[in-house]
């Protein structure tokens, strides 16, 4: 019975040390959160917005994600990025073919 006292102190010293550092972690977690917050909004809304046709630099510097729990709502950051893409896209096209006609070398 002698040698169960060294391994029973060991464990009630890991048990401990996990508990205050699971208290260390919420309490962090809780003065520090996640940096600045949304505004809540109500269920099934999304503050992911772009215009239908034209992009400006403005939308693209208002844009703003839900978030979940674990960051950002990728379906709607992959949307923003995939409308951006395509504006891009036809900026691009539109310079050349500007381009293009001023050139007729």
């Amino acid at each position: 019975m002698c040698h169960d006292r060294p391994v029973t102190t060991a464990l009630i010293y890991l048990v401990v040390m996990v508990l205050v550092a699971a208290v260390v972690f919420l309490l962090a977690s809780l003065v520090f959160g996640r940096g600045e917050e949304l505004a809540p909004l109500p269920p099934g809304a999304s503050p992911t917005r772009l215009p239908a046709d034209s992009v400006s630099p403005d939308d693209v510097r208002g844009l703003q994600f839900q978030q979940v729990f674990r960051g950002y709502k990728m379906t709607e950051v992959d949307w923003a990025l995939e409308r951006l893409a395509a504006e891009v896209e036809r900026l691009q096209a539109r310079v050349d073919e500007l381009e293009t006609a001023r050139d007729p070398a």
